[in-house]
């Protein structure tokens, strides 16, 4: 915690009352949200869906449950040790605010990598057409699957066969990297890390559900409300991306979406539209706070 004279710009001023009810809240969604799966994980209870989100995008469930108003908002406080436990926050008399002047330098160059691609994606066209075959590509012709707990809804010549017969139409490289030696040929674009912000477009299931990692690499300069808005996105998308994949998940309660099948592709394409309209506006909202944050830091 940080205490020194500032000048208080401008910026919303919230009454204590207000947002303790706000942190109170958002803790508690995040306990609704996490209670069961991390009761279930204390006992090695494996979760295709939530093992990702935390164990790929590496943010503990106790950052996630962790509250900050983010930048631009001052709170008023009567007793210090009751703001939010962030070091990022200064205080000045009996008011206090995240400071954006303390985001490093280090990451400044990060944080203008990150914008440029977000506005990029926004921008582009959304592409439907993938089906979702990534998760298929990732274990074509494979004696290790990534998930090799879990049972397949199709005998490996079978799942070899159907994945042949489709087109692979993968815009996502942190997708395409895990797809299997024999499969990467055979997807139609060419992607790599060096052109990632040139290929991420609005539609990509992945691309959504990275939503949630742009945010919490912001905290706590974005706001707790957008980090676990982008989380609950992603809780969705893929859960999507399982029920899709050639896993058969149905003991967890995960009816498949056969894209093997015309009826399962129309299936996929309607909720992969659906996952596209809820992520305009967060990746909206995070491209907003990366300018602003930007903005501030440099001046």
């Amino acid at each position: 915690m940080h205490t020194e004279t500032i000048n208080i710009y401008n910026r919303e001023t919230i009454p204590e009352a207000k947002w303790k009810a706000e942190k109170a809240a958002h803790e508690q969604r995040v306990d609704e949200l996490l209670n069961d799966y991390l009761e279930a994980r204390s006992r090695q209870e494996k979760n295709p869906v939530m093992d990702f989100l935390f164990e790929y995008y590496a943010f503990r469930p106790a950052n996630l449950r962790k509250w900050s108003p983010g930048i631009g908002v001052t709170l008023f406080f009567s007793k210090l040790e009751e703001l939010p436990e962030i070091s990022e926050i200064i205080t000045y008399d009996k008011v206090a605010f995240v400071d954006p002047r303390l985001f490093p330098q280090k990451r400044i160059s990060s944080l203008k990598w990150m914008l440029k691609m977000l506005i990029n994606t926004q921008q582009s066209r959304p592409s439907f057409g993938c089906f979702g075959m990534h998760e298929w590509a990732m274990v074509y012709k494979s004696d290790n699957p990534r998930h090799d707990q879990l049972p397949m809804r199709m005998e490996p010549e079978e799942l070899a066969g159907f994945v042949e017969s489709r087109p692979l139409l993968c815009t996502h490289f942190d997708a395409f990297r895990f797809f299997t030696k024999p499969a990467k040929p055979m997807n139609k674009f060419k992607l790599s890390r060096e052109k990632f912000h040139e290929t991420e477009q609005p539609g990509c299931i992945h691309s959504n559900m990275d939503l949630y990692k742009w945010a919490f690499k912001m905290h706590p300069w974005i706001p707790s409300s957008l980090i676990l808005e982008a989380f609950e996105l992603a809780v969705e998308a893929r859960y999507i991306d399982m029920q899709a994949s050639p896993y058969d998940l149905r003991e967890q309660g995960m009816e498949p979406i056969k894209i093997e099948t015309e009826e399962g592709r129309k299936e996929y394409k309607l909720k992969q539209e659906m996952i596209f309209e809820k992520g305009v506006p967060v990746r909206e909202k995070i491209i907003s706070f990366m300018k602003i944050l930007l903005n501030d830091r440099i001046k």
